[in-house]
This record gives structure tokens, C-alpha cells and sequence, in this order.
């Protein structure tokens, strides 16, 4: 594919993107761009959704690791099904009693000033370093497929696209992105379904024949025999059931789309279809990674390996097939759906980040309409610099395995979130709240210290459900600076 054609690609993709939003944030006002006016249809929010919970990092990582970790990935997926249950009938009914515009305002009327802005913190940190990792890596495949051979700088590059992101969000913000976001969804969902019929008819399978070849492969294998390999089957399932009450029912990007229904009904239908349609677009996903290597076999075709151990680099294998071996339409129809998947990811964690900063953070309700406006869209500006700045570091870096350490990193963050949410829904008392902070930061760093060594100590080695343990720390933790609550401390959410 020549750089002119995927650069027209991202020009037309984009001028599709600002014309929804020219149309869709007209007569924006602070309560359409945090929550949609709590008006949106629960169908829209949940077909939305698909492409907010993935990204860039997940399509080509999903297919590319079933060579390495066969569907040991779908119990994780089959786990996010009991997170979104406890999401549906636990955090939901709560969020939407208290009318929430940021989920974060629970923690300061459960514990206090220093709990909520803890939570918040621990949200923006961890949701600005990994939108921003995210991009980084797609960023890089652009610049290597098209920008550096039109002599563009990275740095344009990435300012470029986080420029695009802005403008067609800063209005509207997640009016605009309901809709957006559902045109990515399409785009995404149409790539990956036409990546496994045209390599369904390459190898000549029918229907039949492309179940049974996905069904018999050794990489569609599950695994349950040994519990502590970090591809046990139920280790998976309960770390899935624990991502998903954290990462989505613990994150305002996710959330925020939830709190934009009608209603709670409405809201929890939007989860139940949302759940069955993940685990139907992650079964192709995974289906699309065995495909993938079944074709470069029978093809013939070499596959990029890592030079130091000699194994396939999964990441790789997707884009390399589509935009080198695949027909033209099929790597066009590739580059809008990494596209696709990347910015509905992005562009949903820029608007969380400015809504997250400005209700938790700056207290935006004090202010009239007109200087809220204001203040909203300085700070999605700043956010878009933020984002600017860490892409810039991670590639100032140059360090894959600092960077992917960095990453991890963001993840231990969810595990205060966990934990204070647990406490403050499962237990009836109070908190020494300055203490909360230092609770916090303390959690993840015992997590690191005892995930760095645990498999010198026990022969165990710890895969996503570190999380787990992260949260249970924190939890511990916090009982540790607990008392009972006074008469005069209840409230409504205890």
C-alpha cells in the first residue's frame, strides 16, 4: 500500500469524524458534553461501547497471541461476564441513585475530601498512560508505514492526531462521541469480519469448514491443568470477572457512557447486550489470530520473529499480512479499522480525562454556564497536550520493555480503586480519611515488590490477577485505618 493512499485513507476518515461532529454538538452545553443529557438510547451506548473497550493494542494483539497463549484469553472474556453483572445490579443502581456525573463523587460522600480526590487522581493518571500508550504504538506503525517516508516528523505525527481527536470532540464532547464512536464500531467490526472471509476463501473453507478448522487447531486449546501457570482457566475467569468491575465499573471513561441513558433501566439493558456482544466480537478476535496463522502456513509466508529467542512477534503478524499480502481492499479495509478502534478508544479517554478533571478536580458545577464552557475546554486542551507530552516521553525512551513496564504500571493503579470501592460498599465503617492517600500508594508498590518475587519464593507467578491482589492490599489496608461510623457520619450510600 504507497503512503498517499493511507494518508487519503486517515484525511477522508477524519473529515467523516469532524462532519458528525459539526452536526452533533450543536447548542452544547456542559450537561450534553459529560453525559449526553442523560437522553441517549440504551442501544446507541451499547454498540458505542464495543469500540471504546478496545483499542488499538487489542486488535492486533488478540489474534497475533494465539500462537504463544492459544484462547487462554477467552476465559478472561467469559469472567468479564460476571463483572458486568455485578456492574448491571451493584455499582449501576448506586451511580444512578446519586445522579453522578463523575463516578468519583461516591468516594468523598462514603469517606471524604482526601478518599474522592484520591480515586480521581488514581483514574487520571492510570487513564492519561494508557490512552497515551495506546496511541503511541499505532502512531509508530503510521510513522513507520507512511510519515517517515514523506519525511515527517513523529512528533508532527502524533501532534497531528491528537489535534484531529480535540477538534472533533471539544465541543460536543460525549454527544459527539456516541455518535463517533459507533461509526468506529462499524469500522472496526467490518475489518475483522472481512479479514476472516477473505482468508476463509483463500484456504477454501466454507462456513462449516472455517468452524471446524478454528475448532481442531491447537490454538484454539483452554487451559485447566496446572494452576500456577498464568494460563489457568479459572485464574483467567476470575481476574476477567475483576478487570471488568474495575475497568469498567470503576472507570468514569467507561461509565460515563452508562450514566448518559435514560435511565437505569435503560442503562441495564445497554449492559446486558453489551456483554453478549463483547464476548461475540473477542470469539472473533480469536478466531481471526488462528486464521491468521493457518494462512501464512499454507501460503508459505515468513513470519517476523524476535531475533533473541527466535519467536514469531505476534504483534506483527496481522499488519504485516494485511497490508502486504492481503488483496488492496483488504488493507485498506485494515488501516480504517486499526483507525477505527484506536480513536474510539482515544478519544473516549480524552473526554473521561476532562470530565474526570473538571467535576473532581475543579468543582466546574460552581460556575455559570458560559465560564464552564470556558474552563471545559481549556482543560480538554490541556489534556491533549498531556497526551502529547507522554507519547513524546515514551518515544524519548526508546526502550520497548521500559515502556511496557511503564504501561504495567497504570495498571496497578485500578487496585486502590478496587479496594476503596469494596470498602466503602461491603463494610459499614469510616475512614481516617487523610490516611487514605498514603493507603493508596503503598498498595501497588507491596503488589510490585511481592509480584517481582513470587515466583523465586513459590513457584507461582501472578498473570492478571494482580489486580486481585493489588485490590485485597488496599482493602486490608484501609480496615487497618478504619473505625466504626458515628451516628452522625451515615448517609444514604453506606
Amino acid at each position: 500500500m504507497s503512503p498517499t493512499l493511507i494518508l487519503s485513507l486517515i484525511a477522508g476518515y477524519f473529515v467523516v469524524l469532524i462532519i458528525i461532529s459539526i452536526l452533533t454538538s450543536r447548542k452544547a452545553t456542559s450537561e450534553s458534553f459529560f453525559i449526553a443529557n442523560r437522553n441517549a438510547p440504551w442501544y446507541m451506548v451499547a454498540f458505542a461501547m464495543i469500540g471504546t473497550s478496545l483499542s488499538g493494542v487489542t486488535f492486533i494483539s488478540i489474534p497475533g497471541m494465539v500462537a504463544t497463549q492459544s484462547w487462554s484469553y477467552m476465559a478472561v472474556v467469559l469472567g468479564y461476564t460476571v463483572g458486568y453483572l455485578v456492574i448491571g445490579t451493584v455499582l449501576m443502581p448506586m451511580y444512578y441513585r446519586l445522579r453522578l456525573v463523575s463516578i468519583y463523587t461516591y468516594l468523598e460522600q462514603r469517606f471524604g475530601f482526601w478518599s474522592y480526590k484520591t480515586g480521581a487522581f488514581f483514574f487520571l493518571v492510570s487513564r492519561a498512560v494508557g490512552a497515551a500508550f495506546r496511541l503511541f504504538l499505532v502512531a509508530g506503525v503510521l510513522q513507520f508505514a507512511v510519515f517517515d517516508g514523506l519525511g515527517v516528523p513523529f512528533a508532527v505525527t502524533v501532534t497531528v492526531s491528537i489535534f484531529l481527536i480535540y477538534l472533533y470532540t471539544f465541543r460536543g464532547g460525549l454527544k459527539t462521541i456516541l455518535w463517533t464512536d459507533t461509526f468506529q464500531t462499524m469500522a472496526m467490526l467490518v475489518c475483522v469480519a472481512v479479514s476472516i472471509y477473505l482468508m476463509a476463501d483463500e484456504l477454501n473453507l466454507g462456513f462449516a469448514g472455517l468452524v471446524k478448522t478454528v475448532r481442531e487447531s491447537a490454538m484454539s486449546q483452554i487451559y485447566f491443568s496446572d494452576l500456577k501457570d498464568d494460563k489457568f482457566f479459572w485464574k483467567q475467569f476470575a481476574s476477567g470477572a475483576f478487570i471488568t468491575i474495575v475497568m469498567t465499573g470503576l472507570d468514569q471513561d467507561l461509565m460515563q457512557k452508562n450514566l448518559s441513558c435514560r435511565n437505569l433501566g435503560d442503562a441495564q439493558k445497554n449492559m446486558f447486550w453489551f456483554t453478549i456482544a463483547i464476548v461475540i466480537v473477542n470469539v472473533f478476535f480469536l478466531s481471526l489470530g488462528v486464521l491468521l496463522y493457518q494462512y501464512a502456513a499454507a501460503k508459505g509466508i515468513a513470519l517476523p520473529t524476535n531475533p533473541a529467542t527466535g519467536k514469531v512477534i505476534g504483534d506483527n503478524v496481522f499488519p504485516l499480512l494485511a497490508t502486504n499480502h492481503f488483496t488492496l481492499f483488504a488493507g485498506v479495509v485494515f488501516i480504517l479499522g486499526i483507525i477505527a478502534v484506536t480513536y474510539a478508544s482515544a478519544d473516549s479517554a480524552l473526554t473521561a480525562l476532562t470530565t474526570s478533571f473538571c467535576v473532581d478536580m475543579l468543582d466546574i458545577k460552581q460556575y455559570e454556564e458560559n465560564k464552564q464552557r470556558q474552563v471545559r475546554q481549556l482543560t480538554h486542551f490541556g489534556f491533549s497536550l498531556v497526551l502529547i507530552l507522554i507519547i513524546l516521553i515514551f518515544r524519548a525512551i526508546n526502550d520497548q520493555s521500559v515502556i511496557t513496564a511503564v504501561f504495567k504500571a497504570a495498571g496497578y493503579t485500578y487496585g486502590p480503586l478496587l479496594g476503596l470501592y469494596a470498602f466503602g460498599l461491603f463494610t459499614g465503617r469510616a475512614l481516617h480519611d487523610r490516611l487514605v492517600p498514603a493507603i493508596c500508594v503503598a498498595a501497588p508498590l507491596l503488589t510490585y515488590f511481592i509480584n517481582a518475587n513470587s515466583k523465586a519464593w513459590w513457584g507461582y507467578e501472578f498473570g492478571f490477577e494482580i489486580l486481585i491482589l493489588n485490590g485485597l492490599i488496599t482493602f486490608i489496608g484501609l480496615l487497618a485505618i478504619s473505625r466504626p461510623r458515628l451516628v452522625t457520619e451515615l448517609n444514604p450510600v453506606g
